[in-house]
């Protein structure tokens, strides 16, 4: 809490100005997949982790309630986080964006090994001459029991995502949206029915990082939550089948237990589908083998861009993949980084072997029901070897494709020669410099003690060189880009170019230990901060010297994952709170619907400009593209309308009076603050007329010290001011 406290002493000398300027929607239709999914993982992590970690109390939290307890706790515990579940739900079950589970892997192949009679039998009786859709309403009718939770009506449950599609919706969002999918459905006439590992891989970080939340616990028939401690268990005694008596069931509830359940079989899925489907050597797709693959004898790799050819084999059934054809058999490396990222947090999460508290709800969940134990406890491969396979070879692919050894650097592009050598393409881009450090960091800690993870720490560390030593310039900031033989890009810098530079500092630092990093990454930060940030408009530049900003889903993702770990890593007191800002100014704007667990109940009940989803038609995501003119010649006082807060005696011992004058109706909030963030007192919020008002505070429980009294205006706070206590 004190950090928070800091942060907010920090910041709100800026909440004194109100400014004309505002975003503007440039483009709502074209949704990319990787990007905004790659935004969903970085506002998941700046969402209720980061609330929970800056010492809040989510309990506190109530989603009707704006800003309160205050705007950062808000932004981040509500907001972030549930733009970040909004989003993985219109992909991943929604919109339709992609391949359908009936046609996935698993699915199929235990369909094909049902008996004769078995079509029909999970479907009310419908015969078709498919085995799959009841083999689908099998597996969730299992989850199911295991939750204590019935499916929503209408989801679109997929595999595989595609690269992107244009999200006005070809109807109007029904009142009853949240159990009932049908009219969220997207027109799949305009969707690019390509598949690309980066829009797959961003989409599976975020089912697992969703999964991981969800399925860290139980709870019972009344859907109580129930801590794991390593005793309790929803299966039966010395067996990992589930026990439907001992009232324990999976998930911390019934929705997470069977969502939970949900996403980690379609990423189960959609992992194997990569390596039995989509490993290239440079003339057709077929398989990769993770436990003898070997880049040194023929690399298989997984390419840019793979276009699905679709055949509708039934009116009353999804359509099927029925042709893949390569269309860009480049390697990229953000592709790479990508998918590697969520397959080593899934193995990460199914390891049976790491035995501490956060695992143990997760040892239930993979020990062989719902999901297959690993080959160590019954000889055959099960979902933690698949990620830990899979993550070997997009590991050994991307340092044989993509790291020019000679210069230090990973390249962004890569591919096969027709005689199957590597070629590289010769520029790194700051983002992906940033980003891949992110990922190594990860795959160090996963292959810990291992010949992959000295390879990943080598490369790490000659990365992080190659960045300070090449990228970065005389004055502090980042090159938006290198090129072998050529040099740094002389274009304007950029803030997704600095802000990936730091995320992947950081990251670089708390892998290793080295104080310099952290000391490049602060350093980063200021930079950025000095150089970009316009606090009174509580806006970021998108290029140096450039007064018209243009956000995308990618800048707001690399910037949330900027300042977060600036405050967490670097202890950056500021970070939080101008991340805060920048939310309400930016994010909000961007986002282009909601719905209630963000605070919305029809139209624009909150007041904050973003619509109700029902009755409209666009989805619960983030527009395309938003501009920004960041000239402040349009800036006026908040004194307008409110006078300053005062407060007297100060120093004062007995009592003193707090003082504030407005010149309209408005709704007024008093607090007052230990130094280290403890609310010590709290005038209820009331809605107060025009004119001076004062209240008196008894200081007869204060100790002796300084404290902090806090002003807020229409949920919004105006001022601080530094209150002394004396005896």
């Amino acid at each position: 809490m004190k950090k928070l406290f800091t942060l907010l002493t920090f910041v709100l000398l800026w909440f004194s100005i109100q400014v004309n300027a505002q975003l503007i929607v440039t483009n709502d239709s074209t949704f990319n997949t990787a990007t905004q999914m790659l935004l969903a993982n970085e506002l998941f992590e700046s969402g209720e982790p980061f609330a929970e970690a800056l010492g809040y109390n989510l309990d506190d939290l109530d989603p009707m309630v704006l800003n309160a307890p205050d705007s950062i706790s808000y932004t981040t515990g509500i907001e972030n986080y549930e733009y970040s579940r909004y989003l993985l739900g219109t992909v991943i079950s929604r919109s339709g964006i992609g391949l359908h589970m009936m046609w996935s892997p698993m699915v199929m192949q235990m369909a094909a090994m049902e008996p004769l009679g078995f079509d029909g039998t999970f479907t009310g009786g419908m015969i078709n001459g498919f085995n799959e859709d009841d083999e689908l309403m099998k597996m969730v009718g299992h989850f199911s029991m295991l939750s204590n939770q019935m499916a929503p009506a209408n989801p679109w449950p997929q595999f595989a995502e595609f690269e992107s599609g244009n999200m006005h919706l070809p109807q109007t969002v029904a009142p009853d949206f949240e159990m009932d999918f049908s009219s969220l459905r997207w027109d799949r006439s305009k969707m690019d029915k390509t598949l690309n590992p980066a829009a797959m891989g961003q989409t599976m970080l975020k089912q697992y990082l969703w999964a991981k939340d969800m399925l860290g616990a139980f709870h019972d028939a009344e859907d109580n939550s129930i801590e794991a401690d390593g005793t309790n268990s929803p299966d039966s005694l010395n067996s990992p089948n589930f026990d439907p008596y001992n009232n324990i069931f999976y998930g911390g509830n019934n929705l997470d237990g069977f969502i939970g359940q949900i996403l980690t079989a379609e990423s189960v899925n959609k992992t194997l589908f990569l390596i039995n489907s989509l490993a290239y050597d440079g003339t057709s797709l077929g398989m990769v083998d993770p436990m003898t693959y070997d880049p040194s004898n023929g690399i298989q790799y997984f390419p840019h861009r793979i276009a699905v050819t679709e055949t509708m084999v039934s009116d009353m059934l999804p359509p099927k993949a029925d042709e893949l054809q390569v269309t860009d058999a480049s390697s990229h490396l953000f592709d790479q980084l990508s998918f590697l990222w969520a397959t080593l947090s899934y193995k990460n999460m199914m390891d049976l072997s790491l035995n501490d508290p956060e695992h143990y709800a997760y040892h239930e969940v993979f020990d062989g029901d719902p999901f297959p134990a690993p080959m160590s406890v019954t000889g055959m491969p099960g979902p933690f070897d698949l990620m830990m396979g899979t993550s070997k070879v997009i590991l050994l692919n991307t340092l044989a494709m993509h790291f020019n050894a000679t210069e230090g650097t990973f390249v962004d592009v890569a591919g096969l020669s027709a005689s199957g050598q590597v070629t590289q393409e010769n520029t790194i881009s700051a983002e992906n410099a940033g980003y891949i450090l992110v990922v190594l960091a990860k795959a160090i800690e996963e292959f810990a003690s291992t010949p992959l993870a000295q390879m990943a720490n080598a490369a790490l560390l000659e990365q992080v060189n190659f960045i300070t030593g090449n990228l970065k310039d005389n004055n502090g900031g980042f090159f938006n880009s290198y090129t072998i033989g050529t040099g740094a890009s002389v274009s304007a810098k950029t803030l997704s170019a600095q802000a990936s530079i730091i995320r992947g500092l950081y990251a670089a630092y708390v892998s290793s230990g080295n104080t310099a990093l952290l000391e490049e990454a602060n350093d980063a930060y200021n930079y950025l901060i000095n150089n970009f940030y316009v606090p009174a408009l509580m806006a970021f530049k998108t290029e140096l010297n450039n007064s018209i900003a243009t956000y995308t889903p990618f800048d707001l993702a690399v910037l949330s994952g900027a300042l977060r770990e600036a405050s967490l890593v670097g202890n950056q007191y500021d970070a939080a709170a101008i991340l805060t800002r920048v939310s309400k100014s930016i994010n909000n704007k961007m986002v282009l619907a909601e719905a209630e667990q963000s605070g919305e109940t029809g139209g624009d009940s909150d007041g904050d400009g973003i619509p109700y989803i029902a009755g409209g038609t666009l989805p619960f995501v983030f527009a395309a593209e938003g501009t920004y003119n960041l000239n402040v010649s349009g800036i006026n006082r908040i004194d307008n309308e409110f006078t300053a807060l005062k407060i007297y005696p100060n120093p004062a011992s007995d009592f003193v009076t707090i003082e504030f004058s407005l010149k309209e109706t408005s709704r007024a909030d008093v607090s007052i603050y230990g130094i280290t963030g403890k609310l010590i007192f709290s005038e209820p919020t009331a809605t107060l007329s025009q004119g001076t008002h004062n209240i008196r505070v008894a200081l007869n429980s204060f100790s002796p010290d300084t404290y902090i009294v806090r002003l807020s205006i229409n949920n919004e706070i105006l001022s601080i001011k530094k209150l002394v206590v004396t005896r």
